[in-house]
C-alpha cells in the first residue's frame, strides 16, 4: 500500500461531508467502503479502552461516524472471562478494511481482522 503523511490535519486536507471517522462507539454501520469518502480510524495510543472518546471527537468536528458490522456479523464467542469487545487495534481495523475492498466480503474481513482474543467469531466456526 502506498502511504503519505502529512502533518496537517485531516480536517484541512478533505472536505468534511467526504470525512467518516470509524469509531466502535458509533450507532451507524459501515456496510460498504465508498471510493468517494475519507475513512479515519478512530485510534488511541493507549492500552486502556476509553468509552465514547473517538465518537465525542468525531461528534465535535461534526463528522459522518461508523463501526465495523462485527456485531452484524459475528456472534460472542464463550469464554472463561467473558470477555466481548469490539474495539480493536489500528492495524486491526485496517486489515479488515483491505480485506472487505478486496473481496468485498465482511465475513471474510471479519476473519482476517478480528482476534479471537476479541470473544467474537463468524457463526460458521461457533459449532466448532
Amino acid at each position: 500500500f502506498k502511504m503519505d503523511t502529512t502533518p496537517e490535519s485531516y480536517l484541512d486536507l478533505f472536505p468534511l461531508d467526504a470525512i467518516v471517522y470509524l469509531t466502535p462507539d458509533s450507532e451507524n454501520v459501515l456496510e460498504d467502503i465508498d471510493p468517494d469518502k475519507v475513512y479515519v480510524l478512530g485510534g488511541l495510543v493507549d492500552e486502556s479502552i476509553h468509552k465514547q472518546l473517538t465518537l465525542r471527537r468525531a461528534r465535535e468536528q461534526s463528522l459522518q461516524t461508523a463501526r465495523l458490522p462485527i456485531r452484524e456479523y459475528m456472534v460472542k464467542a464463550p469464554n472463561a472471562r467473558n470477555y466481548h469487545s469490539e474495539t480493536l487495534a489500528i492495524n486491526q481495523v485496517f486489515d479488515v478494511l483491505s480485506t472487505y475492498y478486496e473481496t468485498r466480503s465482511w465475513p471474510a474481513a471479519l476473519r482476517a481482522g478480528v482476534s479471537s482474543g476479541k470473544g467474537y467469531m463468524l457463526p460458521d466456526t461457533a459449532e466448532q
